[in-house]
């Protein structure tokens, strides 16, 4: 197959949907599938797919604009900022199938009409609003193909789209328990550290998490992150935290020594499309502690029961105490996470194109 993976974020952030897709679309690469990444950051050194750098400009110079339909935040402008030369570079006959999670510039400009159209896959990882939504923008939303990243989306969304229900994944090779490196990232020694993988923006309620860990006593709150809420965050942590608060921004390859730092995972959010760190954090042997949601109770199974209604400050402090009482595994394996591993999922993102590709040939 020959496939076009594109989002403005690829190979310049190392959140969510880009670790995922860039993920799913190295392993398909790596099964012999001819696989072309479109971003707006710059070639990495190992990937199997071919990269091509798009320029766009950085959501952070979007924080301040004006937010309206069809540019409702600052990732909105920068995917329109990425369109014009992603039009210039993409040719829709050297595709069988392209795939996206961002709605609505680069969604429209993939769907741009041509005699030999790809197939269009779209991926939920920011939500499922583009797909059931009928009002502003989201009216000309299309696919020929809907990757569900949890049963709730697949519910809603399965009478109108082809969907398939495919949970995102974790590279087993890199997270993993182990030592802890806390010299590396100038963390304290004997003190127990809550670890926060978020960006600053509302709905991670990272504010709240600085107001729950302040409770703890000696505990060090450490969060990776960054976002238009980190000079509030910094602002309440130095009044509630003062000498137990570091706010990181690392690479991706720095990210599984600094999990294994840490002695519990906290996530703030109420409801998650998926959340790769419930994953990373579960792989590196640290309790996670969420918001209650039958969605999180699906992703983490029975392996992984630390969640509680996070909005009550009793029971999330109650958690949080127990979690740090478990504390984290420093060796072997985390149970039940092989069914997360990249090659797994991939595998999944193939059989649902191959089966759409062979289904529309069927029909010509």
């Amino acid at each position: 197959m020959k496939l076009l993976f594109a989002l403005p974020g690829f190979h310049r952030y190392d959140r969510g949907a880009e670790v995922a897709l860039l993920s799913v679309a190295d392993a398909i690469a790596r099964g012999g599938d001819s696989v072309t990444v479109m971003g707006s950051g710059e070639a990495r050194p190992g990937a199997a797919y071919r990269f091509r750098s798009i320029s766009s400009i950085r959501r952070e110079r979007f924080e301040h604009f004006p937010t309206f339909p069809p540019l409702r935040s600052e990732t909105a402008w920068e995917d329109a900022s990425f369109v014009p030369g992603l039009l210039a570079a993409y040719s829709p006959k050297d595709y069988d199938a392209v795939v996206t999670c961002s709605f609505p510039f680069t969604h429209w400009a993939l769907r741009r009409p041509a005699p030999s159209k790809p197939l269009q896959i779209f991926v939920t990882q920011n939500g499922d609003w583009p797909a059931y939504a009928s009002n502003s923008e989201y009216r000309s939303f299309s696919c020929d193909g809907l990757v569900c990243t949890n049963p709730d989306y697949l519910e809603r969304n399965s009478v109108r789209w082809n969907c398939a229900l495919i949970p995102n994944g974790v590279d087993l090779a890199r997270f993993s328990p182990g030592a802890a490196e806390r010299a590396r990232f100038g963390l304290p020694e004997g003190r127990p550290i809550v670890l926060m993988v978020s960006a600053f923006i509302p709905t991670k309620r990272v504010l709240d998490g600085i107001r729950a860990v302040a409770q703890l006593g000696d505990a060090y709150l450490v969060v990776a992150g960054d976002g238009p809420l980190r000079g509030d965050g910094e602002a309440l942590a130095a009044e509630l935290l003062p000498g137990r608060f570091r706010r990181l921004s690392l690479a991706a390859a720095d990210m599984p020594a600094l999990y294994r730092s840490a002695d519990v995972f906290l996530h703030m959010s109420l409801l998650e499309s998926f959340g790769n760190v419930f994953i990373e954090a579960w792989a590196s042997g640290l309790p996670v502690i969420g918001h209650d949601t039958e969605r999180l109770r699906w992703i983490l199974g029975a392996e992984l029961q630390m969640l509680c209604d996070t909005e009550d400050p009793a029971a999330l402090l109650g958690m949080l105490r127990a979690g740090l009482a478990r504390g984290a595994v420093r060796t072997g394996k985390a149970q039940g996470i092989e069914r997360y591993s990249w090659p797994v999922i991939a595998g999944q993102y193939r059989d649902f194109i191959a089966r759409l590709l062979a289904d529309r040939a069927s029909v010509r």
